[in-house]
């Protein structure tokens, strides 16, 4: 088995007592404090994330605005310069490639992040997805490190690091060049937490700097450098979703219940004739969110039953450090999903009773 791969950042997590682990064959801190410490940091102050693992790639030419809105489920054609959308590749038959967030420097030039695990094959995928289109496709991840900040102190913090106007960045836009403790940037006003955030790209030789001089100026206010353990529980109480959890092949944009980000009206896109017939013949199943009423936190994969039927799979689940409560989101037969219905989580040898609730457990702090 190979090593897992390592970012510029590294050393960073050894010196900052991170423990790390193969994370989609990266090497990567799940934490270091503890998970529900750096957890609560970011929703009270500010944390400090590596995503460097993330994948990038550019996407440039004359055809690059056709490509990219034949390529995603969201519409790239009323997006202004420097703006981000969320979206997500789709197989034809509707199951989803990846989720990605599209940034847009120019009607001529994109740049595509990806997750980590699907770099591969996402980057394949576009490529086989080219076809005529006069566009061409770079693949710069090992090229890239990347740091989020995250929290209610993001901005302040930050700002003490730069001469750009951080207030001037709105929700999901973006400004190249910035200068984060003298070393160049792009800065976009995006992040996974629920919260006011950014996520920083620059040269991998950077890292190191800007990661050290954001803890330096944000120690006194509490920021904490935080890890992949409470990225996923802070991104699943704000109804944030997981590759390979909430989303998959096997899982439709509009079963994931994220349909505000498929433009079925748009002329074109793969995947847009599976999901229009989905939407036409009406969903057989859904995510949704539940509670639990008996004791046990529900995980990942396990069955949902409802009279010992089995109707479903938990997709995430955790004890919310937010909330003090054992939580989840489960893919459920349709005729489950309404709120308030009682279900039962399968957890080790019992069936252990939970009901239906609003899967937007944590009320988002974006700044818009």
């Amino acid at each position: 088995m190979s090593e897992p791969k390592k970012t510029s950042l590294y050393d960073v997590h050894e010196k900052y007592g991170g423990r790390v682990i193969d994370f989609a064959g990266w090497a990567l801190p799940v934490q270091y404090e503890g998970i529900t410490a750096e957890h609560e940091a970011v929703r009270n102050c500010a944390g400090i994330f590596d995503v460097s693992h993330m994948g990038e790639v550019e996407v440039r030419g004359p055809q690059a605005t056709d490509f990219v809105q034949n390529l995603v489920t969201n519409d790239v054609s009323v997006m202004n310069e420097n703006q981000v959308i969320y979206a997500m590749m789709c197989y034809p038959n509707g199951g989803i490639v990846d989720d990605l967030l599209v940034y847009k420097h120019a009607n001529d030039f994109y740049l595509l992040v990806i997750n980590a695990s699907n770099v591969d094959k996402d980057f394949q995928w576009m490529k086989d997805n080219i076809g005529n289109y006069d566009a061409e496709l770079k693949n710069i991840s090992e090229d890239v490190s990347e740091i989020a900040l995250q929290g209610p102190k993001a901005e302040e913090v930050l700002q003490e690091l730069t001469d750009t106007n951080l207030s001037e960045i709105a929700f999901f836009y973006f400004k190249t060049n910035v200068k984060i403790a003298g070393k160049n940037c792009l800065v976009s006003r995006t992040g996974y937490t629920g919260e006011d955030g950014f996520e920083i790209y620059m040269k991998h030789e950077d890292s190191e700097h800007v990661w050290d001089k954001i803890l330096e100026t944000g120690k006194d206010k509490g920021v904490k450098p935080a890890g992949l353990g409470c990225r996923d529980t802070l991104r699943f109480e704000a109804n944030l979703p997981l590759y390979g959890n909430e989303l998959s092949p096997d899982i439709t944009p509009l079963e994931a219940g994220f349909g505000m980000f498929v433009k079925l009206g748009k002329p074109n896109f793969i995947g847009k004739e599976a999901l229009v017939r989905q939407k036409v013949e009406g969903l057989k199943r859904k995510i949704v969110g539940f509670e639990m009423e008996g004791p046990g936190i529900p995980r990942h994969g396990y069955d949902v039953l409802s009279d010992g039927k089995v109707i479903g799979f938990v997709t995430t689940g955790y004890s919310s450090p937010t909330l003090k409560k054992n939580i989840g989101l489960a893919m459920v037969d349709i005729e489950y999903s309404e709120l308030d219905t009682p279900i039962e989580i399968q957890i080790r040898k019992n069936a252990v009773k939970a009901r239906v609730v609003d899967r937007r457990f944590y009320t988002k702090k974006y700044r818009k």
